[in-house]
């Protein structure tokens, strides 16, 4: 970890502790022969409520299969939890280990061709241009970075090979994971979190009976030549390094891989311990306290001089005088100040006493409402536990793997994946843990300014479908799907939706514009006149994954024309650029516009083509309806009604994440019911692991995170200029509650309903803006029981102004 990072990570972890700590009481530990659980912490922050108490995965057998175990994180260190009785598995992570070392990816030269290719496409000559593209306009290399597993802590219980009453949990409103059984009359415990305050992945082992604590304790790692070996009489370090560096080194640098370290610490209550060759030994113990520390030489995507061994033992050092409470009491704090901002309740279950992975086995059977609570509220704790401040951002499998060569690199692919892992970020109050995707938007400004000049002659910057640590920007694998110009431009809307939900205009001042504005500049340049007179298009382009390389795919010009607006808006806001807004504005009206083709649908390229009977996973052209909002019921009706005849073509099968994409489409279409539908295939063995992993198949993170954000969008909306309660409710929740969703325009919302209709909701105006409500009905806005004036400028539909820091109480007109 480097310095800047771990300087961010402790000034987060004072932040943390100020507000708390002194009305914190002591954290005890309850020990049942079912397991272990953590206390409520009943402080005046978060009181006992019990209401947080079902957001629980348990089941009553160790993993078999690594999409079993159980998943941890801090945002850098991940953790998978296996379970194991007479074995314990936990096969762990760094965000920063990937193969490969600092290189350039760009070609330079290749915007020599960029005219022929074009005027290959105009000629309908795509497979000539695809093969040019191919052969002059890629990526040097050609595929980029594999993200990596670190290795595997193992732990060993001589004589626990008849185990009874097994439990193992995820609780995910204290981000702790636990194992319990009993071998004879002894009960064992095992809990295991990764504290994102202290940087470390900490274990505690506990046996009832005195002395009856008796294991083993090492690391391995799959990489080859990786070795363990003992620091002192407590302490082991597993050390490594990646495979040989490929591709071009950055000029003036050796080619250089990334180094990495474990270190391993043990403590006990009673017992012995020591270190016996690359094993820690823990004899006759009450209970032991393992704290685990890694690091690589990751410094940044252009530094890999860091030194592990050294961050590591700082890491240890640091910890080593902090007892197991004030670990676990530190990372409960800090988890529940994020997991508990939004709570979500659906009604009662009776399948909530099953193991959870017989309830997804039966979701379809029958109603288990809570199960989407918890798959909710899953979606959240993966991002909590994936990303933080100073960490990497969430790849395609957010911080968790196990494979040296993983599915799609595990790395970052910004045609739809990377943007969905993001999705539940603000509206699901979870504000902080997008600032590892803004970073990375930073970096790939930097490198996609060089892919910008060397493959198109442009200027600003530009980032194609996917990047890896390294932050590649040039177009990768094949030019049918690789050549598709418009990644930087979708990320950048995370910028601007990050400004709108929060009003932070110094982070719209240095970060978000100047990044907005770079990717605009691109596309200025960029765009050329369509020769059959259809506007303005982007080519060369591609519709993702689908139809290969074309001239003017619609998705892209829906999201150049997203980036023209949000940048003008953004230089308003800051009154800035206004030649460079003029000439937004006027680009912007010549682009080409979207189309309704001959079977009523909306367009996926310029040409009328579609095929009702192409049911692709992508469903690209309806980015203007979700997560763009230039598509909208009320705004442009003509064209909402040709993007559901579109989304009715692709039809409800899909992939994970298209499956979530699509729970997002319906909620949009205020179809509450189909959208349910959506989200219920997604709750099924085939699209869901045991442990709650999306899977694509096979495992992909997004798909989880697409599913939480399409709940929220089900029950709020507000990217058309207006709050919308209970959008697309479905009749399978008749009765519920949410608290804590976030709306655009700063304000947070808190929403109940009774037989399918909005009973109350409540208001907090986080900046003072006037606020705009849609609802089932009309309501009444009051404020500590006063009316407030609010003016009614359609049916349903009320506004008024508000007041910074003022809840407003809106009530159903019976």
């Amino acid at each position: 970890m480097s310095e800047n990072r771990k300087v961010r990570a402790a000034s987060a972890a004072i932040r943390n502790w100020a507000a708390v700590a002194l009305a914190l009481p002591a954290v005890l530990l309850l020990v049942a022969g079912c397991g272990a659980t953590i206390s409520r912490l009943g402080d005046a922050t978060y009181p006992d409520t019990g209401a947080w108490s079902d957001l629980r995965l348990w089941y009553d057998r160790a993993a078999r299969r690594w999409t079993e175990a159980l998943p941890l994180g801090n945002g850098r260190l991940g953790a998978m939890v296996f379970g194991g009785v007479e074995d314990e598995r936990l096969q762990f992570n760094d965000d920063t280990l990937w193969t490969g070392g600092p290189h350039e990816y760009h070609h330079e030269g290749a915007a020599e061709y960029l005219p022929t290719v074009r005027k290959l496409l105009f000629e309908g000559k795509q497979g000539e241009a695809e093969r040019l593209a191919m052969e002059q306009m890629m990526s040097v290399p050609l595929r980029q970075e594999k993200y990596q597993p670190f290795g595997d802590l193992r732990l060993q219980f001589p004589g626990h090979d008849t185990p009874e009453d097994y439990r193992r949990t995820l609780d995910i409103d204290a981000g702790v994971a636990s194992v319990s059984y009993r071998i004879g009359d002894a009960n064992f415990t095992r809990e295991v979190f990764c504290s994102f305050p202290d940087d470390v992945l900490v274990v505690r082992l506990t046996c009832e009976t005195p002395g009856g604590l008796t294991f083993t304790a090492g690391m391995d790692s799959p990489h080859r030549g990786a070795e363990t070996v003992g620091l002192d009489e407590r302490t082991l370090a597993l050390r490594g390094r990646v495979a040989e560096f490929r591709g071009r080194p950055i000029e003036g640098q050796a080619p250089s891989v990334l180094r990495f370290e474990a270190q391993l610490r043990a403590g006990t209550d009673g017992g012995t311990v020591t270190v016996e060759q690359d094993k820690i030994a823990v004899t006759g113990a009450d209970a032991a306290t393992l704290v685990l520390a890694a690091a690589t030489s990751f410094k940044n995507f252009r530094d890999v001089t860091a030194d592990p061994g050294a961050a590591c033992s700082r890491t240890i050092a640091e910890v080593s005088g902090k007892k197991y409470e004030a670990l676990l009491r530190a990372h409960v704090i800090d988890h529940r100040r994020l997991l508990r901002r939004v709570r979500l309740d659906l009604g009662d279950s009776e399948a909530a006493g099953q193991p959870t992975d017989k309830r997804i086995d039966r979701f379809a059977e029958g109603d288990d409402p809570q199960l989407v609570e918890l798959y909710f509220q899953f979606g959240r704790y993966l991002l909590i536990a994936s990303s933080r401040p100073g960490s990497q951002p969430a790849n395609l499998q957010g911080i968790w793997n196990d494979k040296l060569d993983p599915p799609w690199e595990s790395k970052w692919t910004t045609n739809i994946n990377t943007e969905m892992n993001y999705w539940p970020a603000e509206v699901a109050n979870l504000s902080e843990c997008h600032e590892p995707l803004f970073d990375l938007i930073s970096e790939v400004a930097q490198t996609g300014s060089k892919t910008a000049k060397a493959h198109y002659a442009c200027r600003g910057w530009v980032l194609h479908h996917n990047t890896d640590l390294w932050r590649g920007t040039a177009p990768i694998n094949h030019s049918n799907h690789g050549i598709w110009v418009t990644g930087g431009a979708w990320l950048c809307r995370h910028l601007w939706e990050h400004y709108l939900y929060t009003g932070d205009r110094a982070f719209l001042k240095d970060r978000g514009y100047p990044l907005m504005k770079g990717a605009a500049e691109f596309f200025v340049d960029f765009l050329v006149e369509d020769p059959a007179g259809g506007g303005l298009i982007s080519t060369p382009s591609n519709s993702p994954e689908t139809g290969g390389l074309v001239a003017g795919p619609t998705m892209d010009h829906q999201i150049i024309r997203e980036l023209f607006s949000n940048c003008i808006e953004a230089s308003k806001v800051l009154g800035v650029d206004e030649e460079l807004r003029a000439k937004l504005t006027e680009l912007r009206s010549r682009i080409a516009p979207n189309r309704i083709g001959r079977h009523g649908q909306l367009q996926e390229w310029l040409e009328d083509k579609d095929d009702p009977r192409n049911r692709h996973r992508h469903v690209s052209h309806l980015f203007g309806l979700h997560p763009g909002a230039e598509i909208t019921k009320r705004g442009t009706p003509e064209l909402f009604e040709a993007a559901r005849k579109s989304l009715e073509f692709r039809g409800d099968g899909g992939t994970g994440w298209s499956m979530a994409w699509k729970v997002n489409f319906w909620a949009r279409f205020e179809d509450g019911d189909h959208a349910y539908r959506m989200l219920g295939n997604l709750l099924t063995p085939q699209r869901m692991y045991p442990n709650m992993f999306d899977a694509h198949p096979p495992f992909q993170i997004d798909g989880n995170f697409g599913g939480a954000a399409g709940i929220a969008e089900m029950l709020l909306q507000s990217h058309a200029g207006e709050i919308h309660l209970l959008p697309a409710l479905p009749r399978a929740w008749p009765k519920g509650a949410i608290q804590g969703l976030r709306a655009r325009g700063g304000f947070e919302v808190d929403i109940a309903w009774e037989k399918g209709a909005l009973a109350s909701a409540s208001v907090r105006s986080l900046l003072g803006n006037r606020c705009r409500i849609r609802s089932l009905a009309p309501v009444a806005v009051t404020y500590r029981g006063r009316a407030v004036k609010a003016d009614g400028p359609e049916e349903n539909v009320v506004e008024f102004d508000t007041k910074a820091d003022r809840t407003y109480v809106l009530t159903a007109v019976k």
